[in-house]
């Protein structure tokens, strides 16, 4: 039996609607040089046509995207996992023991071959079923900081593709074909 009843559907290219957490939704986001780091893998997976992105928002303690690939488990799982070590490597050299300290506390037990974990298990993948689901979760991740209260209008929040929708330039590309 699976342990999740999401997952994302071998051979399928239409997009899906995915949740990234931090471990125990540590805000870790909030540092410029970690937001960096996901944007930049983000891109590196963009360019190489191995992950076509529709919509995002980095929020302080997990990622929104809505995105399609010809292997999409397989590429979020490698993003995953050279985003933890990318961001663990930062916080050793940067010698942040107390955001260590932490990773290494909520690591899983079952994560017996590391020392720290970075993110929760699972990426909770929603497959879009047609254009007005489209919409509907484009709409939730743009309308993300709103809720929160981080900012009165979607396009001021920079890590989010409400910038791309409004004709202004996003941190990413986004596809608009699929």
């Amino acid at each position: 039996m699976a342990r999740t009843r999401y997952r994302i559907f071998k051979e399928d290219t239409t997009p899906y609607f995915i949740t990234a957490t931090t471990v125990n939704w540590l805000p870790l986001f909030s540092n410029p040089a970690i937001a960096q780091i996901i944007f930049d893998s983000l891109k590196f997976l963009q360019e190489q046509k191995r992950l076509y992105i529709i919509a995002y928002v980095l929020m302080e303690n997990h990622i929104h995207l809505v995105a399609f690939s010809d292997h999409l488990a397989k590429e979020l799982g490698d993003f995953k996992s050279f985003t933890a070590r990318q961001c663990i490597d930062y916080y050793q050299q940067q010698g942040n023991d107390f955001v260590l300290k932490q990773l290494e506390f909520h690591k899983l037990p079952s994560h017996k071959d590391r020392d720290y974990q970075f993110w929760q298990e699972g990426v909770h993948p929603q497959q879009i079923q047609n254009e007005t689901m489209l919409q509907q979760k484009v709409d939730y991740i743009h309308y993300n900081p709103i809720r929160r209260g981080y900012v009165d209008k979607a396009t001021d929040w920079r890590y989010s593709s409400a910038r791309n929708y409004a004709g202004m330039q996003g941190i990413l590309e986004i596809c608009r074909d699929w």
